[in-house]
């Protein structure tokens, strides 16, 4: 057994060696020597920041107790690093051209620098995070027991409560020195990302040291040690579906949520080119973190005693066998894994809360605001210390109340469902330009009311008034608000219970929110810039005036940046615009410049308030234009896509009542029609048969005289022709219908169609006094047609001006002329009072008559006729309307159209 004091030497000069790396990077980026500092391999290891206690130690109990289920922890971060490469990318270039410092910055910029989401979302962090940093006090304090549980010198405090006190004092103290020594949280860490790095190395072989030691030194190799994992109750366990993957959507989230994972993976990049070496290497660095995870645990059950805390076989197994300097090496890897999440999360919750929640305060309780005397360096100094201070302290109490006695695995999950409260928020800042504020906040506080509801205060039990009964039987006896088993969903995994919970109902208020909201201007900008960053990738979101003075400016940046960073920064500005020794001109660039070098120490909203106070100008510019103009085209592109298709379905609207009102036409004339060609038949038929009978009758008595007989004779002839004229329309019409007419195209002159339709029409014509008026000259044309079916159509449109012409002196006038595309053209117009306009759409139908019998005669199927004739011929007839009587014109080609 390693001698306690000898362990409390190996800690201290392991930091030791951390603090003189980190010191030694930053030198180096000081004087420009960055080198391989600044390379993908060191961001890659830096990403390791995600394998805390968690997984060094409580991999293994956790997968004592659950089998393969702790894959989840690495494979839910592998498969984003591999598959969403392409947001990461995104986040680290709106990291870069919005100057964003933490999750609650990007969100509070994205959302209109919203001062409540900051807020709303450094206070979800901070409360998500304290399991976690429980978690890694209770680590430390179960591997402090370990060593000291047999150490004579009774050095090591029996209590885990106490040791824990004294971690999370230590800790504290450590990071308010060297976490808070300057305010510019927006440069790059290289010595910080550099002990990352060595931290990664270090726990890899750790971990790596062990699982060899483990297959090596007490298995017989791999052979064996396959033997022994067969028979192992640890590959035993059976595999939930639901639970495998809400679990890896959990640890995936939390590659973009937790506040030192968004640390290491946006603000410390500084070139996006890392995210493809990193989306390859780092998920082998966690395959390599996994891998002897199971054969650790496996033989952790064989040899150690009963009841042994798996959680911390990696740091017993050596111990068991006397390795002090495997157990020494095992003990750093774990110490360093929760020491420096602990460290690094401290330092960015204080940042988050010095930033968003103590400034805004300190801002709005100053009379002059930013123009006030006062160090405001001093006030974020102060309130980051005191962050640190309270962070630790959360973590400690909540271990204290939560007992300590939970495993790893379950506080880390409760870590990770708060924290993933964000993601909608997130998400639907960078790809969707219609979230909003309102959304993004009911979603929010939505989801920390479920998550808080569901898993995090009935992790502290009795304590936060979690008690059984109350987890049995529900608030007050109501069932459905059983704390596990919400609106009566039972035989649901707890974790899988609150997540699908909260997550839904968050995801649903955010994106209801978001319909039924409307973005104030800077919510629209932002939007633009966030979701657009790959087309709107600069930064310049100049101010449009300033009515500041220099020096109220310089006095201001002095109080946060210090006095030296400040004045350096404008001296240079002075020197680019060629007044050296005096102080810059307050333009809009300047502005931007000294915005962003605020925003590295006070946060993005904060440093735009605080400028706002003193400036007075307008955030736009070039860009922001461009994109609001971009948003808004797409707008009106939508608006007006939403026009044609209203017009669209109007014109729908109209056609199909047009249809409707001639199909309704049709069927009145139909029936018309039907009732029509009935009498037209029986009233032939009836003369014929009644007359025949009278014949027949006076013939065979011999008493008809010559006369009569002649007479009914003539009779029944002209009812056969008639009844001939109305078979032969019918069947005419069905023919030309069906397409199966013969045509008899032949070449002629339209003339001579034209008299001879005058010609065959001439003795009703005259009878009835209609006159033609004609233009013979301009009817000599040729043409190649049937001009025996145009010149029935002419005849039938002669005949129905004889028949429909109401005019005192009727008139008709025939007209011809060649049309463009060597077309004929032929209008038939009248001088009576034309077709009224409700029979005008049905006239060309088959069944259409315009009177009755009495008057006109016939069955309604000559113009239908007409356009069948017109259409096998190539041609069209319609009716013109406002001609001063009935009018038609007649297109047809002046020669045949060959196929």
């Amino acid at each position: 057994m390693l001698p306690f004091n000898l362990l409390v030497l190996a800690c201290l000069a392991y930091a030791t060696l951390l603090f003189v790396v980190a010191f030694w990077a930053e030198k180096r980026a000081e004087s420009g020597r960055l080198g391989w500092l600044r390379s993908p391999l060191i961001y890659t290891l830096s990403l390791s920041i995600y394998c805390t206690a968690w997984t060094f130690y409580g991999a293994v109990g956790y997968a004592v107790r659950s089998g393969l289920e702790f894959v989840t922890i690495y494979l839910g971060p592998s498969l984003v690093m591999i598959g969403w490469w392409w947001i990461l990318r995104k986040l680290v270039r709106i990291g870069r051209t919005q100057r964003i410092t933490s999750v609650a910055d990007l969100i509070s910029s994205r959302y209109g620098k919203s001062t409540t989401l900051g807020v709303l979302v450094t206070l979800l962090a901070v409360i998500g995070t304290t399991p976690y940093i429980a978690l890694q006090l209770q680590s430390v304090a179960l591997s402090f027991a370990v060593f000291g549980q047999n150490d004579p010198s009774g050095a090591v405090l029996p209590n885990l409560d106490r040791t824990a006190v004294w971690v999370a004092v230590g800790l504290a103290i450590f990071t308010a020195l060297f976490g808070t020594r300057n305010l510019d949280a927006n440069e790059r860490h290289h010595g910080v990302v550099t002990a990352i790095a060595l931290e990664a190395v270090v726990k890899f072989m750790a971990l790596v040291a062990v699982g060899l030691f483990v297959v090596w030194g007490v298995a017989d190799g791999v052979g064996d040690l396959m033997t022994r994992i067969d028979a192992s109750p640890v590959t035993q366990h059976s595999i939930m579906g639901t639970r495998w993957i809400t679990l890896t959507m959990l640890s995936g989230a939390a590659l973009l949520t937790l506040p030192r994972m968004f640390q290491v993976i946006v603000v410390e990049n500084s070139d996006e080119s890392y995210l493809f070496t990193a989306g390859w290497a780092f998920p082998l660095y966690l395959f390599g973190m996994s891998l002897f995870v199971i054969p650790i645990a496996v033989i952790g059950l064989e040899v150690l005693p009963e009841g042994a805390n798996p959680d911390m076989f990696v740091l017993t197994l050596p111990q068991h066998f006397d390795q002090r300097a495997l157990s020494t090496l095992s003990f750093l890897g774990g110490f360093s894994s929760a020491t420096s999440m602990v460290i690094v999360a401290a330092i960015a919750l204080s940042t988050m809360v010095s930033n968003h929640i103590v400034m805004p305060i300190w801002l709005s309780s100053r009379r002059g605001g930013a123009t006030v005397s006062g160090d405001v360096r001093r006030v974020v100094l102060y309130a980051r210390r005191l962050s640190i201070f309270g962070v630790l302290a959360l973590g400690y109490l909540y271990f204290h109340f939560s007992g300590g006695s939970e495993a790893l695995a379950s506080i880390g999950m409760i870590s990770f469902t708060g924290v993933a409260q964000v993601l909608p928020a997130m998400l639907g800042g960078i790809f969707w330009r219609g979230a909003t504020r309102v959304g993004a906040i009911l979603g929010v506080v939505v989801g920390f009311i479920f998550w808080a509801y569901t898993m995090f205060l009935p992790s502290f039990g009795a304590a936060a008034g979690f008690t059984p009964m109350l987890m049995e039987q529900g608030p007050f006896g109501l069932a459905l608000l059983r704390p596990q088993a919400l609106f009566g969903v039972t035989g649901v995994d707890p974790v899988v219970h609150a997540v699908c919970w909260s997550l839904a109902l968050n995801t649903v208020v955010f994106i209801l929110g978001s319909l039924m909201s409307f973005p104030r201007p800077v919510e629209r900008l932002q939007g633009a810039q966030f979701v657009n960053v790959f087309e709107h990738t600069g930064s310049t979101r100049g101010w449009s005036h300033s009515f500041a003075e220099a020096e109220d400016l310089l006095v201001m940046a002095q109080r946060i940046l210090g006095p030296s960073e400040a004045q350096t920064l404008f001296q240079a500005e002075a020197t680019a615009q060629g007044k050296q020794g005096y102080l810059p001109d307050t333009t809009p660039d300047f502005i931007e410049r000294l915005e962003r070098e605020l925003a590295g120490s006070v946060g993005a909203a904060t440093a735009h308030a605080m400028l706002g106070q003193i400036v007075g100008g307008v955030l736009v510019s070039v860009e922001d234009l461009m994109a609001v103009a971009d948003e808004t085209a797409q707008m009106m592109e939508y608006s007006s896509q939403l026009e044609l298709k209203s017009e669209e379905l109007a014109r729908t609207a109209r056609q199909l009542r047009e249809a409707n009102e001639k199909l309704t036409a049709l069927s009145i004339q139909k029936d018309a029609f039907l009732s029509q060609i009935s009498h037209e038949l029986r009233t032939p038929m009836t003369s014929i048969r009644a007359f025949s009978e009278i014949l027949r009758e006076q013939g065979q008595k011999g008493e008809m005289e010559p006369e009569s007989c002649q007479r009914f004779s003539s009779i029944i002839h002209d009812e056969a022709q008639r009844l001939t004229r109305l078979l032969d329309d019918l069947l005419d019409l069905s023919v030309l219908e069906n397409g199966q007419v013969s045509l008899n195209w032949t070449r002629g002159n339209l003339h001579d169609v034209i008299e001879r339709a005058v010609n065959a029409s001439s003795d009703a014509v005259n009878g009835h006094g209609l006159t033609i008026r004609r233009n013979a000259l301009s009817e000599h044309i040729a043409i190649e047609t049937d001009t025996d079916r145009l010149a029935q159509v002419f005849i039938n449109l002669i005949a129905n001006t004889r028949k429909y012409c109401d005019a005192e002196a009727p008139r008709l006038k025939i007209s011809a002329r060649r049309i463009e595309g060597d077309r004929l053209q032929i209008d038939f117009i009248d001088n009576g009072s034309g077709i009224p306009k409700d029979k005008q759409n049905v006239i060309f139908e088959k069944f259409s008559r315009l009177t009755d019998q009495a008057r006109a005669g016939g069955a309604g199927l000559g113009l239908a006729i007409c356009r069948e004739i017109m259409t096998n011929l190539g041609g069209t007839i319609a009716y013109l309307p406002g001609q001063g009587g009935a009018a038609f014109r007649l297109e047809l080609p002046r020669v045949r159209a060959r196929d």
